[in-house]
């Protein structure tokens, strides 16, 4: 791997002490193509972007669940966006991850009416994280040494407008048919003028430009492979997570801030040759010891017992509400301890998806995170 520190790069620095609003020229919380860019970056060349936090710093260390009180609005701080001179829609922009550099503090929130399982738990609650020598460890919740793999939960480029108009009709169908959907929202828009905050798409939801896929194998090392959508590309990163287990359960990760290093390589053309519409990424598994784990299964049967048809969120809903129930009743914990443990650390996996009408989700739970 080529050596970061002996090549130029471009550099955007945050001031993580304000929240973006009060410094717009660094970055944005909505997906738009006419943000104006942050930097200019050459192909080839690295960048160093230092990001804000998940929530734009509105959970402090000194925060506790009682006056828990997070505005979605203003989630998903990015920085950037970066201009990539020469990209043209139908490239495709690979992000070569260099290096994620986190703070030393993070948290993990359950906010009530967000998350996987936001119908069951409705009290706020909050885990702060120590995070020193490459563990995440917390006395809100003990006993457990979470092993680092930092990676960013949101990276993308931005849309075009044909593409936005088309992601905003579509997602209007889905709410209109009841789907959980968040339309455009110029309330804590950053940039905020009308033009834009009224019409960018939120960055909650994942789109074919990227954004908060929150995938656990971007760390270091891995590469990813985003179709350009508009002259420049405009990329953009933010939302760090120290570590996560597959799935976010809860709806957060170990939540940090970050310095993000990545070499950004243009390659011409390559999304309309090879028809490549969503992004990709390119990732090496690392070798490490053996490892044991507890594994709870779910299938498609509802708790009131009536059997639902190859319905993959019924059973991974039941594995992982089966393994809430066992941390809780194995190590003490109450239910929301529990539940935001599987977020930092659990992985949903599909076993099987052909035993009609019963599809198979496992969840595991590495063992080695517990320090007894």
């Amino acid at each position: 791997m080529t050596n970061a520190p002996q090549m130029s790069r471009a550099q955007i620095r945050i001031d993580r002490n304000l929240p973006l609003a009060s410094q717009p020229d660094k970055g944005h919380n909505r997906w738009h193509p006419d943000i104006p860019p942050a930097l200019r970056i050459a192909p080839g060349s690295f960048v160093e972007l230092e990001t804000l936090d998940a929530v734009d710093g509105q959970i402090k260390p000194g925060t506790t669940a009682s006056d828990l009180a997070v505005d979605l609005n203003r989630a998903h701080p990015l920085t950037g966006p970066g201009h990539v001179d020469g990209s043209e829609p139908g490239d495709l922009l690979a992000v070569h991850i260099e290096r994620i550099v986190t703070a030393t503090s993070a948290f993990t929130a359950i906010l009530p009416g967000f998350g996987y399982l936001r119908d069951l738990f409705l009290t706020p609650f909050l885990v702060h994280w120590d995070l020193t020598g490459g563990y995440a460890t917390s006395k809100d919740l003990p006993g457990v040494r979470i092993p680092g793999a930092p990676f960013m939960g949101v990276m993308g480029v931005a849309p075009s407008h044909q593409l936005m108009q088309r992601i905003v009709t579509r997602e209007a169908e889905l709410a209109s048919r009841g789907g959980f959907v968040l339309p455009p929202d110029p309330a804590a828009a950053v940039p905020a003028e009308a033009a834009i905050a009224t019409r960018a798409l939120r960055t909650i939801a994942p789109h074919e430009n990227g954004g908060n896929f929150d995938i656990k194998q971007l760390v270091a090392g891995s590469t990813l492979y985003l179709p350009v959508y508009v002259p420049g590309a405009l990329f953009s990163v933010g939302d760090t997570h120290f570590a996560q287990g597959d799935g976010e359960t809860c709806g957060t990760a170990i939540e940090t801030s970050s310095t993000f290093v990545a070499k950004l390589e243009l390659l011409k053309g390559e999304a309309t040759r090879r028809n490549q519409i969503d992004p990709s990424f390119a990732y090496t598994a690392q070798a490490s010891p053996e490892r044991r784990f507890y594994v709870t299964t779910g299938i498609c049967v509802r708790k009131d017992g009536h059997n639902e048809s190859e319905d993959l969120n019924v059973a991974c809903r039941n594995a992982l509400l089966n393994m809430i129930n066992y941390v809780a009743d194995w190590r003490g914990y109450s239910r929301e301890q529990a539940y935001a443990l599987t977020s930092v650390a659990v992985n949903l996996r599909v076993s099987q998806v052909v035993d009609v009408p019963n599809l198979v989700v496992s969840a595991f739970l590495p063992l080695d995170i517990f320090e007894s």
